[in-house]
């Protein structure tokens, strides 16, 4: 909450009650009740020197609303307003809130429901015009439908483009001075602030910007010169039975995404320009959702207990389904993406819920139904690895530890005569071999962020080879104890990294863990440091403790002195140079390059090893803005590492 009238997660400072502040729960009631009006603050144009900002006036005010208003109505077009009711969890934002968008219509203003409305009817005209004139050139009738058709629908593809960005949850992107599309992320996230592009216009948001977008697809295709086939076939019940064909697959994310219910916001305007070329498709109001694999709770009258009890035995079936269809000579490919987030209580033994030190046990549902319905089918990982998948510049990622790589899975049909292990057994194997599995990929760079996940796939390699893995008291191992394993050894395996340090950094990774860059007693410091060999007067020569007052804190990264240089500095240690690169990394590339063509590649090294360590402790101790820090360093580290090998004028070392 700021004292400037912004808000702050939906809770506002009245500028006009002398700074009461307004909480949420109003507001939302408020917005539900149809309270919540909209007040135009600015029009931007575009100028010889760029972008100009003018005030409303009352005239433009009343053309934007009354106007449009009254042209819906006298047009008719209010008729056709997408008026099917939105989902409450769909309608709004990631709480589930709804401020008044209980329509399809609502997330539009009466401007933007006139320009949607007129182009979404001119795409009946546009395929009746292209009709008579492909009947005029010659074309037999059959083959003139044909092409009217593809034509309306493309421009029906671009009616759905100008709806994304011509919306009133279309935000302001500050820096690039142009609006934002709707869906930023897969969900339609609350915009209290948005921008009404002008789709008449040469700027963002226009309607030709779609239709180039279209035709440079379409022509791109044509210069392929290669035909395709596409045909839709239901996963658990239609796979074509004439081949074998080879499978690769991005099943849905559990919960996560609710694909059918996002793209009612491009349906309802679809339907309305192409209903009469796919009656079949668009025969209903709303997009068909009752088969869609998702465990969204809504659909089962609000139980989270049947909507995974249908992902799961629906993904279950498809992945059967795969393996008897599968074409023997290859392998089937999973790709998965999903960010394991869900920590459980350490059980009395230390076993299944968490480690002997009381750290949380970490899986995923959604992982863990996906992989269940894997082994369930009878497929065994025989090789995994991490691809980068994501876009670093969606917005979605822009500031935050989003995922970047999706873990590609390498499936065959378990074999019939697989051994049985016990979970001593399995633990020993992830003992053995995920340290070499981790090892490769910190090698190749794998982010921070994306470690845990990737970790899943050597990890479930090694559990799926056998038939069936058993406690100690012969019940099954499941696959959801298997993750928590398989994360435990993870920590491990990061853990044990720390005895390769140097006594300075090993006390600062623990001191780090227990109260990041926060006060400690001088007593209990002065305790670990003999603990790890050093002592507190080195560590403050070293320049990165600070003691006063009887209490001890690590320096935060911002007060390292910007003189340093490790060519000079006759006492660096680990954790100074892993501070200073990540500094330098959020700065700049070009400076973390300098102090590492200065440290030698050994050293360098040894802080982006350390850089994964400080990563899991962040993560796990919800420490986001660090995490995203040593993360930034691993994600740079390539380019560091290439400008490192040049001098100032390019010139190769």
């Amino acid at each position: 909450m700021k004292d400037n009238g912004k808000k702050v997660k939906a809770t506002f400072r009245c500028v006009v009650c002398e700074g009461i502040p307004v909480k949420g729960d109003y507001i939302d009631s408020e917005a539900n009740a149809g309270q919540m009006g909209q007040m135009p603050l600015a029009i931007v144009t575009e100028g010889s020197r760029g972008r100009s900002y003018y005030p409303f006036d009352e005239k433009q005010a009343t053309v934007a609303s009354e106007e449009s208003n009254r042209f819906l109505d006298e047009s008719g077009l209010r008729e056709n307003v997408p008026n099917e009711p939105a989902r409450g969890t769909f309608a709004s934002n990631a709480q589930g809130r709804i401020y008044g968008f209980k329509t399809f219509g609502d997330y539009f203003t009466p401007r933007q429901l006139v320009a949607l409305g007129t182009f979404s009817d001119l795409v009946e005209e546009a395929r009746d015009l292209t009709r008579k004139d492909a009947l005029a050139s010659g074309l037999l009738a059959e083959r003139a439908s044909a092409y009217a058709d593809a034509v309306a629908t493309y421009l029906a593809f671009t009616i759905g483009k100008l709806a994304d960005r011509n919306s009133a949850i279309a935000s302001w992107v500050e820096h690039r001075e142009h609006a934002r599309n709707t869906f930023a992320r897969q969900a339609i996230s609350m915009m209290w602030d948005f921008a009404e592009s002008n789709p008449l216009s040469s700027s963002s948001g226009n309607f030709y910007g779609g239709i180039t977008s279209i035709s440079s697809l379409l022509a791109e295709l044509v210069e392929a010169k290669s035909d395709g086939e596409v045909h839709q076939q239901d996963a658990q019940t239609t796979l074509d039975e004439s081949y074998r064909p080879i499978i690769s697959s991005d099943p849905p994310y559990y919960d996560n995404i609710g694909y059918a219910d996002l793209s009612d916001f491009f349906y309802v305007w679809m339907r309305r320009s192409l209903g009469e070329v796919y009656p079949g498709v668009f025969g209903t109001m709303i997009s068909p959702k009752s088969q869609e694999l998702v465990a969204t709770p809504y659909r089962f009258g609000g139980s989270k207990q049947k909507a995974r009890e249908f992902f799961e035995s629906g993904l279950g079936t498809a992945f059967a389904r795969m393996r008897e269809r599968a074409n023997p000579d290859y392998p089937v490919t999973i790709y998965y993406a999903f960010k394991q987030a869900e920590g459980e209580k350490p059980s009395a033994n230390g076993g299944v819920g968490g480690d002997d030190h009381g750290v949380l046990a970490v899986a995923s549902t959604g992982w863990e139904t996906m992989l269940t319905g894997l082994m369930k089918a009878g497929f065994q990982i025989t090789g995994t690895w991490p691809m980068r998948t994501e876009r670093s510049a969606r917005s979605g990622a822009i500031g935050t530890n989003a995922l970047a790589s999706s873990v590609v899975m390498v499936c065959r049909a378990r074999p019939a005569d697989a051994s049985v292990a016990s979970r001593r057994d399995f633990q020993n194997a992830l003992r053995r071999e995920l340290p070499g599995a981790l090892s490769v990929m910190m090698r190749e760079n794998i982010a921070p962020v994306d470690l845990a996940q990737a970790t899943i796939g050597p990890g479930m390699a090694i559990y799926s080879r056998y038939a069936s893995v058993l406690e100690n008291d012969g019940t099954p191992l499941g696959v959801r104890t298997a993750l928590q394993l398989i994360n435990q050894q993870l920590d491990a395996v990061l853990a044990e990294q720390d005895g390769d340090l140097d006594g300075e950094s090993r006390f600062c990774v623990a001191w780090y863990e227990q109260f990041g860059v926060g006060e400690g007693d001088y007593g209990l410091a002065e305790t670990l440091s003999k603990a790890k060999n050093t002592s507190l007067r080195g560590l403050a020569e070293s320049g990165v403790l600070a003691q006063r007052g009887g209490k001890v804190r690590l320096l935060k990264r911002e007060e390292l002195p910007e003189s340093w240089d490790p060519a000079t500095d006759g006492r660096t240690n680990a954790w100074e140079t892993a501070q200073h690169l990540v500094k330098a990394v959020l700065e700049g590339e070009n400076k973390a390059a300098t102090i590492v063509r200065k440290l030698g590649s050994d050293r360098a090294e040894e802080a982006r090893q350390l850089a994964y360590r400080l990563y899991q402790i962040c993560d796990r101790k919800k420490r986001p803005e660090e995490a995203f820090a040593y993360n930034a360093l691993s994600q740079s580290w390539e380019r560091v590492m290439d400008l490192s090998r040049k001098g100032e004028d390019g010139a190769l070392f």
